[in-house]
């Protein structure tokens, strides 16, 4: 079965409100352009506001269920697509998670997934808004595939790509944030964006999967972020790729692919998990 795949590379408004308007007709968009499954940016609601101590995080915030999960769960009903849709979680009164919803096609709400790796680095201070994910990776059983999902800093750990492919993912989707701090040069933002793109081909071809990173653009509070999202096959050939503009990135995700590819590369046949015990150290 092959389905089409969007990824909604955008700049955020600051206005909450606005951006998710914007968002909803960037997704009767992709769906009008064929798409089946539609792939937002991290915090794809907001802009990202984790580059110092000041935010009013609960202001941001969404419960799930909430009135945010059931605009987008009509609406996937309404267009028969799979949305999968990262925000700020309100779990509870004060206790927050970078989390992503998974919607299926006639609208039901999957499940949630939250963010496992959490950075504190300059200009991305995650640590001091969220609490690590504590359900576990996931794969989500949708109607067109099995689709597992990580968030940014969890695009770094092949551990989680792996785990995320044992469970069954065909088509890992990594929403992202991540761009350069205004006293980065030129060669440091192509190293990282080089490497940033690397790493994820290689879980791609180490796993037999389907990867796809969608990041946003734009400059937010000094912070340029690079756009650049990408769709890579089992084989980490590139099916399509951005620049640094605002687009609607697709791609056909070919699920027979990911069998063809581990009978070629039986990675997962061959692994030695009597030896690895050294890795819980």
């Amino acid at each position: 079965m092959t389905y089409t795949l969007a990824l909604l590379q955008m700049t955020a408004n600051e206005q909450k409100n606005v951006q998710e308007e914007l968002l909803l007709d960037r997704i009767r968009e992709a769906a009008r352009k064929g798409a089946t499954v539609i792939c937002l940016q991290e915090l794809s609601n907001t802009l990202y506001f984790c580059k110092d101590h000041k935010t009013d995080i609960p202001s941001l915030a969404e419960t799930i269920p909430g009135p945010y999960t059931d605009k987008l769960c009509k609406l996937a009903r309404e267009l028969k697509v799979v949305l999968v849709a990262p925000f700020v979680e309100r779990s509870l009164p004060g206790v927050y998670y970078n989390s992503l919803v998974v919607i299926d096609r006639d609208g039901s709400l999957l499940g949630t997934y939250r963010k496992m790796h959490i950075p504190d680095d300059p200009g991305f201070h995650e640590k001091f808004y969220f609490r690590r994910g504590n359900l576990g990776y996931k794969v989500f059983d949708t109607s067109v595939g099995k689709i597992g999902t990580l968030i940014c800093w969890d695009q770094w750990f092949p551990e989680a790509a792996r785990l995320t492919a044992l469970m069954g993912a065909e088509l890992i989707l990594y929403p992202t944030a991540i761009g350069t701090l205004e006293h980065e040069t030129s060669e440091e933002r192509a190293a990282f964006r080089d490497a940033w793109r690397t790493i994820q081909r290689g879980h791609a071809i180490s796993n037999g999967v389907f990867v796809a990173g969608v990041n946003r653009t734009g400059i937010e509070d000094g912070t340029s972020f690079w756009g650049g999202s990408f769709i890579c096959s089992p084989f980490g050939t590139l099916l399509a790729e951005a620049d640094e503009q605002e687009c609607i990135l697709m791609a056909d995700i070919d699920r027979s692919q990911v069998e063809q590819v581990r009978l070629t590369w039986p990675f997962l046949r061959d692994r030695r998990t009597d030896s690895y015990s050294g890795l819980l150290d």
